[in-house]
């Protein structure tokens, strides 16, 4: 008895309790009461097996589950810099893509930051390449005819063919309406933040007049419908990935519902397939044993009904 369960106390009292139900007559009988108990044992001791793999893998999970939720928010940190970083550079009036923001869209749109958004956004900054700069070879950089194709239909998509204004996602206006005012003039001796910007900007816009002569003032018009489109998607990310951490935020203190926690704790070990077979195995041996008893009992009490008809007679 010991060696079939941990507490020997609990099995002698389902050997009892079976014994009581089926009132053995006969070795046979008793044989297979007690056998039915020890496949009743292991079934249920199969299933306190898959349970404490259950707990030890929901205790694994949950031990490092505010690391990961903390890693994924640094993850999102770090990109919504980066997208900020590339809006920032992209609001500059007159802008043309330098090899830096491309090789640097190139990664994100790798690391699937954007998803879908993300093929779209490196098509603007292909677009928005100097169109006087070539290679060694002479080629255009990027010129590439599936990167062609996509800003096509980017173009198609967003109707950067017709005059209509860009859309405008709330990556431009997200600012509250007071602040879109005017506001109090600033204090003396005190700078304007919007003053300063648009300062920097205008510098800017004069230092890439310079650099890139060639760009006549109708090209740098046209340029300027997805320079805005390629702003809108790229504040529109930063917001997105805000929003993502602020819900992960959330979730780290709430904690996982219901439905995350069995799906966390959902048999993934290598012998969650034997443990089941197992306890498959086990149940079987108990209908198995149990119809024989039931066959048995039925066929004593014929056979008892028989006895008494005989002696009637």
């Amino acid at each position: 008895m010991r060696a079939l369960g941990e507490d020997p106390a609990q099995f002698q009292e389902l050997v009892e309790g079976l014994w009581k139900d089926f009132n053995p007559a006969g070795s046979m009988q008793e044989g297979l009461v007690i056998r039915l108990a020890r496949a009743t044992w292991l079934m249920n001791r199969a299933d306190r097996m898959q349970e404490g793999y259950a707990v030890r893998q929901a205790h694994d999970i949950s031990s490092g589950r505010q690391d990961r939720l903390h890693a994924q928010m640094m993850r999102l940190k770090m990109t919504e810099d980066r997208l900020r970083r590339l809006a920032r550079s992209v609001a500059t009036p007159h802008y043309v893509t330098p090899r830096e923001d491309l090789e640097k869209m190139k990664s994100l749109h790798e690391e699937g930051v954007l998803k879908d958004m993300g093929e779209i956004a490196l098509a603007l900054f292909c677009e928005l390449q100097d169109p006087g700069e070539r290679n060694e070879d002479g080629e255009l950089v990027d010129s590439q005819e599936a990167q062609r194709k996509v800003l096509k239909r980017v173009k198609a998509i967003f109707g950067l063919d017709t005059d209509d204004p860009p859309p405008v996602w709330g990556a431009a206006d997200s600012r509250p309406l007071e602040e879109s005012q005017e506001g109090p003039s600033p204090v003396r001796g005190e700078s304007d933040p919007r003053t300063a910007d648009a300062k920097d900007a205008g510098d800017a816009q004069a230092k890439n007049d310079r650099r890139y002569r060639h760009i006549t003032s109708a090209e740098w018009e046209a340029r300027e419908r997805p320079r805005q489109l390629l702003e809108n998607i790229l504040m529109r990310q930063v917001e997105t990935c805000i929003e993502q951490r602020k819900a992960l935020l959330k979730e780290s203190v709430k904690g996982p519902s219901p439905y995350e926690r069995a799906a966390e704790i959902a048999p993934t070990h290598p012998n969650a397939r034997l443990m089941r077979r197992m306890q498959d195995s086990n149940f079987r041996e108990v209908r198995r044993l149990t119809n024989m008893l039931l066959k048995l009992k039925r066929y004593e009490q014929k056979m008892g009904g028989v006895s008494r008809d005989v002696l009637e007679k």
